[in-house]
Protein backbone atom coordinates (compact mmCIF):
# COMPACT_ATOMS: atom_id res chain seq x y z
CA UNK A 1 0.00 0.00 0.00
CA UNK A 2 1.09 3.45 -0.75
CA UNK A 3 0.53 6.15 2.66
CA UNK A 4 1.11 9.68 2.40
CA UNK A 5 2.69 11.74 5.16
CA UNK A 6 -0.25 13.99 6.01
CA UNK A 7 0.01 14.40 9.65
CA UNK A 8 3.13 13.71 11.40
CA UNK A 9 4.07 12.62 14.81
CA UNK A 10 6.60 11.32 17.03
CA UNK A 11 6.00 7.66 16.32
CA UNK A 12 3.18 7.66 13.64
CA UNK A 13 1.96 9.41 10.67
CA UNK A 14 -1.56 9.96 9.56
CA UNK A 15 -2.41 9.43 5.96
CA UNK A 16 -5.56 9.29 4.24
CA UNK A 17 -7.83 6.29 4.48
CA UNK A 18 -8.71 4.02 0.83
CA UNK A 19 -10.30 1.33 -0.49
CA UNK A 20 -7.05 -0.48 -1.00
CA UNK A 21 -6.83 -1.34 2.51
CA UNK A 22 -10.19 -3.37 2.08
CA UNK A 23 -8.56 -6.85 3.31
CA UNK A 24 -6.72 -5.50 6.32
CA UNK A 25 -10.24 -4.30 7.45
CA UNK A 26 -12.00 -7.36 7.05
CA UNK A 27 -9.65 -9.20 9.12
CA UNK A 28 -10.07 -6.82 11.67
CA UNK A 29 -13.41 -6.24 11.82
CA UNK A 30 -14.12 -10.11 12.15
CA UNK A 31 -12.34 -10.62 15.47
CA UNK A 32 -13.86 -10.43 18.44
CA UNK A 33 -10.94 -9.11 20.38
CA UNK A 34 -11.39 -6.04 18.77
CA UNK A 35 -14.74 -5.54 17.33
CA UNK A 36 -15.87 -5.91 21.00
CA UNK A 37 -14.57 -2.88 21.47
CA UNK A 38 -16.55 -0.95 19.02
CA UNK A 39 -19.54 -2.69 19.42
CA UNK A 40 -19.67 -4.75 15.89
CA UNK A 41 -19.44 -8.10 17.30
CA UNK A 42 -22.62 -9.14 15.74
CA UNK A 43 -22.34 -8.03 12.51
CA UNK A 44 -20.26 -10.12 9.69
CA UNK A 45 -17.81 -8.33 7.16
CA UNK A 46 -17.71 -9.49 4.24
CA UNK A 47 -14.83 -7.94 1.43
CA UNK A 48 -17.67 -6.71 -0.69
CA UNK A 49 -19.31 -5.19 2.50
CA UNK A 50 -16.51 -3.82 3.72
CA UNK A 51 -14.93 -2.11 0.24
CA UNK A 52 -18.84 -0.91 0.24
CA UNK A 53 -18.26 0.47 3.74
CA UNK A 54 -14.66 1.85 3.15
CA UNK A 55 -16.05 3.97 0.01
CA UNK A 56 -19.26 5.74 1.13
CA UNK A 57 -18.01 6.74 4.38
CA UNK A 58 -14.76 8.10 3.33
CA UNK A 59 -14.93 11.67 4.25
CA UNK A 60 -12.01 13.76 2.29
CA UNK A 61 -11.97 15.98 5.12
CA UNK A 62 -10.78 13.46 7.80
CA UNK A 63 -10.75 10.29 7.59
CA UNK A 64 -7.08 8.41 7.99
CA UNK A 65 -5.41 5.62 8.51
CA UNK A 66 -2.42 5.37 11.21
CA UNK A 67 0.87 4.55 9.94
CA UNK A 68 4.40 3.74 12.03
CA UNK A 69 6.83 5.62 10.95
CA UNK A 70 9.50 3.44 11.20
CA UNK A 71 7.95 0.53 9.35
CA UNK A 72 5.36 2.08 7.42
CA UNK A 73 2.87 -0.15 8.74
CA UNK A 74 -0.89 0.32 8.57
CA UNK A 75 -2.29 -0.28 12.40
CA UNK A 76 -5.73 1.31 12.57
CA UNK A 77 -7.91 3.92 12.10
CA UNK A 78 -8.92 7.53 12.97
CA UNK A 79 -11.24 9.95 12.35
CA UNK A 80 -13.74 12.64 12.38
CA UNK A 81 -17.41 12.20 11.54
CA UNK A 82 -20.19 13.57 11.29
CA UNK A 83 -18.71 17.35 10.65
CA UNK A 84 -21.27 19.96 11.27
CA UNK A 85 -19.50 23.39 10.26
CA UNK A 86 -22.21 25.57 10.99
CA UNK A 87 -22.04 24.47 14.94
CA UNK A 88 -18.30 22.84 14.00
CA UNK A 89 -18.92 19.82 15.80
CA UNK A 90 -17.46 16.47 15.35
CA UNK A 91 -17.65 12.69 15.95
CA UNK A 92 -14.08 11.19 16.89
CA UNK A 93 -13.72 7.00 15.79
CA UNK A 94 -11.00 5.15 16.47
CA UNK A 95 -9.28 2.04 16.47
CA UNK A 96 -6.11 0.26 16.65
CA UNK A 97 -6.50 -3.55 14.40
CA UNK A 98 -2.86 -4.11 15.00
CA UNK A 99 -2.72 -5.91 18.84
CA UNK A 100 1.04 -5.38 18.81
CA UNK A 101 0.47 -1.68 19.30
CA UNK A 102 -2.05 -2.04 21.97
CA UNK A 103 -1.15 -0.25 25.39
CA UNK A 104 1.55 1.58 23.91
CA UNK A 105 0.03 5.11 23.29
CA UNK A 106 -0.46 5.10 19.90
CA UNK A 107 -4.26 6.00 19.85
CA UNK A 108 -3.25 8.42 22.47
CA UNK A 109 -0.81 9.95 19.26
CA UNK A 110 -3.11 9.28 17.04
CA UNK A 111 -5.64 11.03 18.66
CA UNK A 112 -4.11 14.13 19.92
CA UNK A 113 -3.13 14.29 16.15
CA UNK A 114 -6.34 14.42 14.87
CA UNK A 115 -7.57 16.94 17.35
CA UNK A 116 -5.01 19.46 16.53
CA UNK A 117 -5.75 18.77 12.84
CA UNK A 118 -9.93 19.49 14.03
CA UNK A 119 -9.48 22.39 16.09
CA UNK A 120 -6.67 24.11 14.43
CA UNK A 121 -6.79 23.40 10.62
CA UNK A 122 -10.66 22.53 10.40
CA UNK A 123 -12.06 25.39 12.70
CA UNK A 124 -13.84 22.96 14.79
CA UNK A 125 -14.91 23.78 18.41
CA UNK A 126 -16.29 20.51 19.90
CA UNK A 127 -15.20 16.86 19.02
CA UNK A 128 -17.13 14.19 21.10
CA UNK A 129 -17.06 10.59 21.11
CA UNK A 130 -18.62 7.60 23.11
CA UNK A 131 -17.92 4.65 23.99
CA UNK A 132 -18.84 1.02 26.29
CA UNK A 133 -18.04 1.20 29.95
CA UNK A 134 -16.66 -1.94 30.02
CA UNK A 135 -13.92 -0.10 27.79
CA UNK A 136 -11.23 0.78 30.43
CA UNK A 137 -8.24 1.39 28.24
CA UNK A 138 -10.10 3.68 25.85
CA UNK A 139 -11.49 5.44 28.95
CA UNK A 140 -8.48 6.23 30.87
CA UNK A 141 -6.94 7.28 26.49
CA UNK A 142 -9.46 10.01 26.09
CA UNK A 143 -8.88 11.25 29.77
CA UNK A 144 -5.28 11.56 28.90
CA UNK A 145 -6.26 13.60 25.85
CA UNK A 146 -8.54 15.86 27.44
CA UNK A 147 -11.43 14.23 26.93
CA UNK A 148 -14.65 14.98 29.29
CA UNK A 149 -17.52 12.59 30.88
CA UNK A 150 -21.08 14.62 29.70
CA UNK A 151 -23.17 11.76 29.95
CA UNK A 152 -24.08 8.02 29.70
CA UNK A 153 -26.88 5.90 29.06
CA UNK A 154 -27.73 2.98 30.71
CA UNK A 155 -27.27 -0.56 29.91
CA UNK A 156 -28.02 -0.14 26.31
CA UNK A 157 -25.35 -1.97 24.72
CA UNK A 158 -25.57 -6.10 24.57
CA UNK A 159 -22.42 -7.53 23.96
CA UNK A 160 -21.98 -11.55 25.12
CA UNK A 161 -24.95 -11.77 27.03
CA UNK A 162 -24.47 -9.11 29.21
CA UNK A 163 -25.57 -5.17 29.05
CA UNK A 164 -23.51 -1.83 29.08
CA UNK A 165 -23.40 1.41 29.55
CA UNK A 166 -22.36 3.89 27.01
CA UNK A 167 -20.61 7.12 28.30
CA UNK A 168 -20.39 10.30 26.08
CA UNK A 169 -17.51 12.11 26.15
CA UNK A 170 -16.37 15.74 24.50
CA UNK A 171 -13.51 18.20 24.39
CA UNK A 172 -13.77 21.86 23.21
CA UNK A 173 -11.50 23.90 21.37
CA UNK A 174 -10.71 26.03 24.20
CA UNK A 175 -9.22 22.86 26.23
CA UNK A 176 -6.82 21.68 23.85
CA UNK A 177 -3.51 23.74 23.10
CA UNK A 178 -0.96 21.80 22.70
CA UNK A 179 0.79 21.28 18.79
CA UNK A 180 1.33 17.77 17.68
CA UNK A 181 1.73 17.79 14.55
CA UNK A 182 5.31 17.94 13.50
CA UNK A 183 4.61 18.76 9.85
CA UNK A 184 3.42 22.21 10.45
CA UNK A 185 4.90 24.98 8.10
CA UNK A 186 3.73 27.80 10.56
Amino acid sequence: MKYFKKLVGERIYLSPRNSEDVEKFTEWLNNFEITDYLGRSGQLKTLESEKQYLEENNNLEATFVIVTLDKDEMIGTVSLENINNIHRTATLGIFIGNKEYWNNSYGTEAIRLILDYGFNYMNLHNIKLNLMSFNERALKCYKKCGFKEMGRIRENRFINGKYYDTIFMDILSSEFKENYIKNKNI
